[in-house]
């Protein structure tokens, strides 16, 4: 006997055009985007800091990181409310 069976059809895959993880996947990856340059953002502000309370002259590097920081943030948060991506 042949054992051999017919590839069974289940209908589109998880991310084909017109399926509901197709839809999300662009505000996921915006997500996984955004959360990644926050996290980066405060390491290099709290870094910097440290280093500004050590005595480095490293004054310039701090304001521009918590600047960054603030302004991503601030830029994410209504997003964020509005439960859309940017």
């Amino acid at each position: 006997m042949d054992e051999r069976k017919a590839p069974v059809d289940d209908g589109p895959g998880e991310l084909e055009p017109g399926t509901r993880q197709r839809a999300q996947l662009r505000t996921r990856v915006a997500d996984i985007v955004w959360t990644a340059l926050c996290v980066v953002l405060a390491l290099w502000a709290v870094w910097s800091a440290v280093g500004v309370a050590r005595d480095a002259t490293a004054w310039a590097y701090c304001v521009v990181a918590w600047v960054l920081l603030a302004a991503a943030l601030a830029l994410r948060m209504p997003a964020v409310r509005r439960r859309t991506s940017l």
